[in-house]
């Protein structure tokens, strides 16, 4: 897998994001307080907005298990940072992407291709990132 150095650490804000661009994609980089990192589509999958960097990421309890969450600034719709999936609307997908800290840089790597179940065969994925 080949990686793409996008920024330094330091210039992603605790429990914030940032925009940049991976192979002519927009991905929104996520940090959490804990300085763990997510890859998220920048692209808002429900307004088509580039606006995910500046969504709200936060996390909520899923089945008893801590979630780490992005909420869209649009419409609200809330993201779990994991795979990308809506947590109100499953059939809302945001892609998302390999990401890992290399000393001080962030880099990202491969889009993740989402998988399915059976009951999510329909599942739409960001169609701005997957070409």
């Amino acid at each position: 897998m080949s990686w793409t150095t996008v920024c330094a650490l330091a210039a992603v804000p605790k429990d914030g994001a940032v925009a940049v661009l991976v192979d002519g994609a927009q991905v929104a980089v996520v940090r959490l307080g804990d300085d763990s990192l997510f890859a998220v589509s920048h692209r808002d999958p429900v307004s088509g907005a580039n606006v995910m960097a500046r969504g709200i990421v936060g996390s909520t309890t899923v089945d008893g298990v801590e979630v780490p969450t992005i909420a869209s600034p649009m419409f609200k719709q809330v993201y779990d940072l994991r795979d990308g999936r809506c947590l109100s609307d499953r059939l809302v997908v945001l892609a998302t992407w390999e990401v890992r800290l290399h000393g001080d840089d962030v880099e990202v790597g491969s889009i993740r291709v989402v998988t399915a179940s059976a009951a999510d065969a329909d599942v739409p994925i960001d169609s701005e990132v997957a070409r």
